[in-house]
């Protein structure tokens, strides 16, 4: 009889603390320790990327559909048998992109931090936070379509088999690569 009991005390008491931890775990939220930082919406990795004009997979429209970027084919450079020619040209795509990426990440960690702070300060209304959002998604689209942009300089400044050897380098072999009559708008 009295193992019957401790035995259904440590199966209760078992149950119990499941269900005490199961608790405690549901009431942690994913965002804990978030509230630290110093932009709360973005993490260390995305403002480090904003300020250094990094694509963030901006571009994987591009990227995924046989136009590649200049950062990734100036470092295929040597494999892509690139000429001067299209290395100066990568070069200066690169640059342009780089200083217009930087600027506009500049500009987008401002609004965040507006819209942080407005929350942090309790003087959010609906009114500014639709003109913030608004400015926000603005940015964010101008950043996308300059990396998307450099996919398009870039393309264009490669050949054909460069295209294929470059998506075969990066891992896309399965992707069919585009035929002379698809449609594929990439001069040359």
């Amino acid at each position: 009889m009295m193992k019957r009991r401790t035995a259904g005390s440590l199966l209760c008491l078992c149950a119990l603390t499941a269900t005490a931890a199961s608790t405690a775990a549901q009431t942690a939220s994913p965002y804990a320790g978030e509230e630290r930082r110093v932009v709360k919406a973005l993490s260390a990795k995305e403002v480090d990327d904003l300020v250094q004009g990094r694509g963030m997979g901006l571009a994987k429209s591009a990227e995924l559909n046989h136009y590649p970027g200049p950062s990734h084919s100036l470092d295929l450079a040597q494999d892509l048998s690139l000429t001067a020619e299209q290395r100066r040209g990568l070069e200066a795509s690169m640059a342009r992109m780089s200083a217009k990426a930087k600027q506009i990440g500049a500009e987008i960690l401002a609004l965040e931090g507006e819209l942080d702070a407005a929350f942090a300060g309790r003087t959010i209304n609906p009114a500014g936070l639709a003109e913030l959002t608004a400015r926000l998604g603005a940015g964010q689209g101008t950043l996308r379509r300059v990396h998307l942009e450099a996919h398009l300089e870039t393309a264009a400044l490669l050949t054909p088999e460069q295209i294929a050897r470059y998506d075969a380098l990066r891992g896309y072999s399965e992707i069919k690569a585009p035929s002379k009559h698809s449609g594929h708008a990439v001069k040359h």
